[in-house]
Formats: C-alpha cells, structure tokens, sequence
C-alpha cells in the first residue's frame, strides 16, 4: 500500500502554542476549510491525522510557548463565519491600508525611509529577521532543520508532500529547500511549495536569501515540482503580493512547472479587529482549502493509477 501523503505546515514569527495544542488548532481550520468544499476529502483527512504535521521552530527561537487560551476565542468565530463580510473586505481593501502598503513597498526600496514610519510591530519582525539573518546562537539553523528532517523522512519513506509555508515560515522553507538542493546529495522533492501571506517578495527578504549572491540554477531550490502563492487583500507582511516576478527565472531554468500568484480575503479577527495576515484565517479560507484539496485527490488519483499498472 502507498504511503499517505504529507501536509507539512511551516509557521511564521511569533510565539506559538505547544506543538500539539498549535498543531489541533491549525488542522481544525483547515479541516473546516475542506468540508465546506469537498466533504470527502476531509473525511479522509480527519481519518488520516498523520498527514498533516508542523515543524514547530519557534520555541527554540523565542524560548515560549503562546497561551492558546489568547486565540481561542478567536478561532471558535472564524470557524462560525462562512466568509469575509462586506465590512471585512471594506477594512482589507481601504485607502488607509492601501496607503501603508505604499509606504512600506517604497521602503523596501529606499531603506533610509524606513525609521520615518515604522511602528513598535514593525520594529519587532525587523529584530527578529535580523536575529535569522544573523544566524545568532544557530537560531536559523536549528529553524530550517525542523522543515529539512521531516522532509527527508517523508521522502525516504516515499511520502509525496505539500510544503504549506505563512509568513517567515516561507523563507524558512525556501532556505531548506536551497540547502536541500544545494549542500546535500541526497534527492528531496516537494510536490507543492503553497506560500501564504509571504514577505518573500520583498527585496530585504530576497538580499538575505540562501544562494541570493549566486547566479543561475545555483540560485534557487531545484526540489520544487509546482509553487503557489497566496496573498490576502490588504496584507502588510506580503507588500509585494506576487512572487512570480521575483522568482520566475525559476521557471526559466526548469526547476520549478509554474509560479501562481492567487488572492484572498482573511476574515481572521484579533479581540475584534480584522487580522488579514492570521495563519488561522488562511487556512480556513476557501482559496487554501480548494488548493489543498485538489492537490490531495491529485495524490489519490496516482495512487490508484500505480496500482492499476502494477
């Protein structure tokens, strides 16, 4: 019988739940997703928990666990809206928000403006992407080897995978997998790299980037079948919504079939205010669970095939 296969989650910055308590929560999201769409698939799911795993680096990067009991609430409402309220998408989509995303794209481009404007949150991702960047105390290393060990176990064990990355968690992934590529000899192949809410497409992100100095296929990971990318309206960590234009070279060099860049709308609320970037609301969102869904029956559907040929 073929090995089932693996949903690897990769979270972003900030302190997170114990792994197990983090790992219900975000698989109950996804979970909800699904069965708004396609009830089977998440029956099988349901019925497969091994499927879905995270690669839980914050704590060593923080040194705590987040108190659940801060989302809860929070998390049990999602799950009660079946969409984005015409309120949701008038707050994603306001001038006010469109105007910050303008100065924080120019920024990315002219740093010198940066300490104009920036806010004490903002102040926190710079010190903690500096603290990855810097590789200080192996903090990076030991992060991209949560991501590196259950791959290669995966794929020893001929697990076809979704590497599904939020935020930093996708320049996390993106560095695996360019190590994996690059520094390794043995082969790792991801079927579908889904990129949520990624800062990947800032030039910052992209100046730090594992092989960025490089040229050619020594660049980019090479282990990447197919790469999608979705950004939800309104975001402040993905300024730059789309990735294929910064990574299309990829494509150019067939190490990866295609580069997607979707949108959504994050109905995710923090004590009452829209939070677009939230891990919780991108997964729930009917744009991450048709992805996911359709990639799992793909899965199937080749299974069933390998065992007609054979």
């Amino acid at each position: 019988m073929s090995p089932d296969p693996l949903i690897l989650f990769v979270p972003g910055l900030r302190p997170k739940p114990e792994p197990v308590v983090h790992r219900r929560q975000l698989f109950r999201c996804l979970l909800e997703g699904i069965s708004r769409i396609d009830s089977d698939v998440a029956t099988t799911l349901e019925a497969n928990q091994q499927s879905f795993e995270i690669a839980s680096w914050t704590y060593d990067f923080y040194g705590e666990h987040r108190d659940i009991d801060l989302d809860q609430a929070d998390i049990d409402a999602l799950l009660k809206k079946q969409g984005a309220s015409a309120t949701d998408r008038a707050l994603a989509s306001s001038w006010k928000r469109k105007m910050v995303r303008w100065l924080f794209r120019a920024a990315d481009h002219l740093p010198v403006m940066l300490p104009h404007f920036t806010t004490e949150e903002l102040q926190l991702h710079l010190h903690d992407l500096r603290r990855y960047n810097h590789n200080k105390n192996d903090v990076a290393d030991m992060a991209r080897q949560t991501v590196k060990d259950p791959l290669q176990q995966a794929v020893d064990s001929g697990r076809p995978v979704l590497l599904l990355a939020h935020s930093m968690g996708s320049v996390i992934a993106y560095d695996a997998l360019w190590q994996m590529t690059q520094e390794s000899e043995r082969e790792v192949s991801v079927h579908l790299l889904l990129t949520m809410g990624s800062p990947l497409g800032q030039k910052v992100i992209q100046r730090n980037l594992l092989g960025y100095a490089a040229s050619g296929k020594a660049r980019y990971p090479g282990n990447i079948l197919d790469w999608i990318n979705i950004a939800a309206i309104g975001e402040l960590t993905a300024i730059d919504m789309t990735l294929n234009n910064d990574f299309g070279e990829m494509i150019e060099l067939g190490l990866v079939a295609g580069i997607d860049d979707r949108t959504m709308y994050n109905y995710y609320h923090t004590d009452g205010e829209l939070s677009v970037h939230a891990e919780y609301g991108y997964l729930v969102n009917e744009v991450t669970a048709g992805i996911v869904s359709d990639w799992w029956r793909q899965q199937t559907r080749d299974v069933m095939q390998d065992r007609d040929l054979a």
